[in-house]
């Protein structure tokens, strides 16, 4: 069983900055497209930003700006920068991997809570 551990969320003031990381195994990390989703409550799950083998980047407009994702090839971590906290940026923060090789692959973390609040 594939596991990805998330680290880092917590409760925040708005305008403050979170780091969040997700560990995981290397024989996922090296090919995998990692990405970090968001879910408020009562909502689906939404992308929040992607971050491909290669190192390209896609983000939701809702957090382009202020969120940088990236991955740490050596220690096999991604990470979610998050500058300029909102209220609505409020969920529950998941690490996800991704591979598409004639299935999809997919994994998810146990997920991690931010609260944006003052």
């Amino acid at each position: 069983q594939v596991q990805l551990v998330e680290s880092g969320g917590g409760l925040v003031q708005p305008g403050g900055s979170l780091r969040l990381s997700c560990a995981a195994p290397g024989s996922i990390f090296s090919r995998y497209t990692m990405g970090w989703y968001r879910q408020a409550p009562g909502e689906q799950r939404d992308v929040v930003a992607v971050i491909a083998s290669g190192g390209s980047t896609t983000y939701a407009d809702s957090v382009k700006g202020r969120f940088t994702i990236s991955r740490d090839k050596v220690k096999n971590m991604v990470y979610l920068q998050m500058n300029s906290l909102k209220p609505e940026d409020t969920a529950v923060y998941y690490c996800n991997a991704r591979l598409v090789i004639g299935i999809l692959y997919e994994y998810w973390g146990q997920g991690t809570q931010v609260t944006v609040s003052s």
